[in-house]
């Protein structure tokens, strides 16, 4: 996989069925020696309230899973005794093909798809009479709040809502190498496009311009959608970890932070950079962006399969507390403040989060409510198997709401040299009466391998190279 062909392995189809004998696989495990069938329904298109225009459709990701179908409408019964898909759409409804054309037949589905049988949604109920009629045996597996009331399971003697969900979000976190190449895919458009950011960013005066590049560059590579909506943040904007508004002037703002992504057929990017504007980091900020560069690159040195990720997460605090002891805006002993967590105040969120179907994939099992601050927002809660994709994000913030509880604590104030960190509030802002937020991230999504990891992500972050990028040199 170290060379991977995006290309040819997506020249094939999408291994539906290969997903759906892992999840029964695990569904068995679970439930031993269960016979019957699973059940998944796609999204309907829904109509936006007092509006005749449809909201944007978003495929139910079990429904993407088991199919690799995109359409609005249809459903899947996948039979675990003869390993038989059949996909159900919806028939032709003559009234709409004036406005919207032939729909895909079922011929051509057939083609298209990793199935077995395209036969019209009229046949659904008829099929699943049949099928849970054959025995008294046999389970309907399905999604709870994920079956129309127009659908009956009433031949079926026993029914299973709850491990379908689950098997399904398990399954997800190891990726095959299609899934692998949707995600390389992805990130090679919005790599292109964070590129075309970082090369006009001398050039515009808003962040809404700088939105507008990269999502122009996804969509001329052929990416009509985004895997989540992008950040574009100067200044003091980026104390907000999820900002969206992207509508600030960039005159007088010294960072920009850009964390945004592409999708490609379902399947997501998640990249972020910072960099100066101007085209020339400060001294201060270059120093707090090369600690970044640091932990990420000491955590990405010892990715591999069945690294704890609590454990690459604790080395990203680490190098944090090196760092800023460097820079004496931490002060004391590097053991102590890491058991504080005092270095939380500076690294609020977690390392990173599985990437896939959806930018914040399943099958994570964080705990919100850990008592121990240091773990509390991690989204991965266990070693990384191989195949899996994970983000490696770390990030230093000096946001002042957020550090000020910890100046007036004992506990870790003793720790913090307040008049050092005076030094850092404006970085990546501009001062103002109110101390403003200091920002730094840098995000790539990485492959988990036997022994190391392969990084899908190719977007320059050497803070040289960046600056002579600005710079159009």
């Amino acid at each position: 996989m170290a060379n991977i062909d995006v290309e040819t392995i997506l020249k094939g189809k999408y291994p539906a069925k290969a997903h759906a004998k892992r999840v029964v696989e695990y569904v068995r495990a679970k439930v031993p020696d269960a016979t019957g069938v699973l059940y998944v329904e796609g999204q309907t298109e829904k109509m936006i309230e007092d509006c005749d225009e449809p909201v944007p459709f978003r495929q139910r990701r079990a429904f993407m899973y088991l199919t690799g179908v995109d359409l609005a409408g249809c459903s899947l019964i996948y039979d675990m005794e003869t390993d038989t898909s059949s996909l159900f759409i919806p028939p032709v409804d003559p009234e709409s093909v004036i406005w919207s054309g032939l729909p895909l037949s079922p011929q051509e589905a057939l083609e298209k798809y990793d199935v077995d049988v395209v036969l019209p949604s009229t046949e659904l109920n008829p099929t699943l009479a049949r099928l849970g009629g054959r025995s008294d045996k046999s389970t309907i597996f399905a999604i709870a709040d994920r079956v129309s009331t127009a659908v009956t399971f009433l031949e079926f003697t026993n029914k299973n809502f709850s491990v379908l969900s689950e098997a399904i979000d398990e399954c997800r976190v190891v990726k095959d190498d299609y899934e692998v190449a949707l995600i390389k895919k992805a990130n090679e458009i919005s790599g292109a496009a964070h590129r075309a950011v970082i090369e006009n960013a001398k050039k515009v005066k808003n962040e809404y311009e700088l939105e507008g590049v990269f999502i122009g560059s996804c969509l001329r590579q052929g990416a009509k959608n985004q895997a989540y909506p992008s950040i574009v943040a100067s200044g003091q904007a980026a104390a907000t970890l999820h900002y969206v508004h992207n509508d600030q002037d960039l005159g007088g703002k010294d960072l920009l932070l850009l964390d945004a992504g592409a999708e490609w057929r379902t399947y997501a990017a998640d990249i972020t950079r910072t960099f100066p504007i101007s085209g020339r980091f400060t001294e201060q900020s270059r120093a707090i962006y090369e600690i970044v560069l640091e932990m990420q690159t000491k955590c990405i040195a010892m990715l591999k399969a069945d690294v704890p990720w609590e454990e690459v997460h604790l080395q990203a605090h680490r190098t944090l507390i090196d760092g800023l002891l460097s820079l004496g805006i931490l002060k004391g002993d590097r053991k102590e403040i890491l058991e504080s967590r005092t270095s939380v105040a500076f690294l609020p969120h977690g390392l990173g989060h599985y990437l896939g179907m959806d930018t914040h994939d399943t099958g994570g099992h964080p705990n919100y409510a850990d008592p121990d601050p240091i773990f509390r927002y991690l989204r991965v809660r266990m070693a990384l198997p191989e195949g899996s994709v994970i983000t490696v994000e770390p990030g230093i913030y000096f946001c002042e709401y957020i550090i000020r509880p910890y100046l007036e604590n004992p506990k870790h104030s003793k720790y913090i040299d307040e008049n050092v960190l005076n030094n850092y509030w404006s970085v990546g802002g501009v001062r103002h009466k109110s101390r403003v937020t200091n920002h730094n991230r840098i995000e790539d999504n990485l492959l988990i391998t036997k022994n190391g990891s392969i990084n899908l992500t190719d977007v320059v972050k050497d803070p040289d190279e960046l600056e002579k990028l600005i710079q159009g040199s």
